[in-house]
């Protein structure tokens, strides 16, 4: 029997179809698969110019790799590991569940496994269950985006270049704080505006204002309204971490 009867396509505008069908026919040629699952916004939402096919292989053998292609003119990712890999990438990737989000909302090309329904229904769970940072891992992450800011003010005078550059990593942090400390999984890059808006309508439009910001007057402005909303502090605070036992 063709190995290609057991193959389920979805319906792609060109070129994602055949970039698909021909990343597909590189999988099977390269390992011994027992499911695959593509996403990415040409299957999943409205795509960009530069937007990629994302595409889980799920094979039975103790070993794990990451291709990187051109298909059909589209970059293609492709990622190759066995079920207990992916099960740990799920526990790992709380914060940011980008394996689950593959996995959950993806379109199943390949399913000659039992584990390929398991994998994409404990996706599922993973992505509705919260993050649920303790009390001392939030602390730490508000802390580390305090000390970025801190870092952009201190240096703002004497190097503006490289305080803007702090500063952006600073605000960052802010932004993912405002989502931890709601207990909610950060988004993707690509939606994190509209994810925040959606959380607070007044954080998002001042973030959407920081980053079309023209000066670094408005830049620093902007960050001391975003800082007040989040972390609540504009630099060094007094924390402990938790007394944790080492090994030697």
């Amino acid at each position: 029997m063709s190995r290609t009867l057991d193959l389920h396509w979805p319906e792609l505008a060109a070129p994602y179809a055949a970039a698909l069908r021909e990343a597909v026919a590189l999988i099977l040629d390269r390992f011994e698969v027992w499911g695959i699952v593509a996403a990415g916004t040409p299957l999943t939402g409205n795509p960009d110019r530069a937007s990629d096919l994302d595409i889980q292989v799920i094979h039975a053998r103790p070993q794990r790799q990451r291709l990187q292609r051109w298909c059909s003119g589209v970059p293609v990712e492709i990622f190759v590991n066995p079920p207990e890999m992916i099960r740990r990438y799920f526990a790992d990737e709380r914060e940011r569940p980008c394996t689950a989000q593959m996995l959950a909302a993806g379109v199943v090309i390949l399913d000659r496994h039992p584990v390929v329904a398991e994998l994409c229904a404990e996706a599922r769970t993973w992505l509705a269950t919260p993050p649920n940072l303790t009390p001392a891992q939030l602390t730490a992450r508000r802390y580390g985006a305090a000390d970025a800011y801190e870092n952009a003010q201190d240096i703002q005078a004497r190097d503006p270049a490289n305080a803007r550059l702090i500063l952006h990593e600073a605000v960052g942090r802010m932004i993912d704080y405002a989502f931890l400390s709601a207990n909610r999984p950060l988004p993707r890059a690509k939606t994190s505006l509209a994810a925040l808006a959606e959380l607070n309508p007044a954080l998002g439009q001042l973030a959407r204002d920081y980053y079309l910001a023209s000066s670094p007057a408005r830049s620093f402005a902007l960050a001391a309204a975003i800082a007040t909303q989040t972390i609540h502090t504009s630099g060094f605070f007094e924390w402990e971490s938790p007394l944790e036992e080492v090994s030697a």
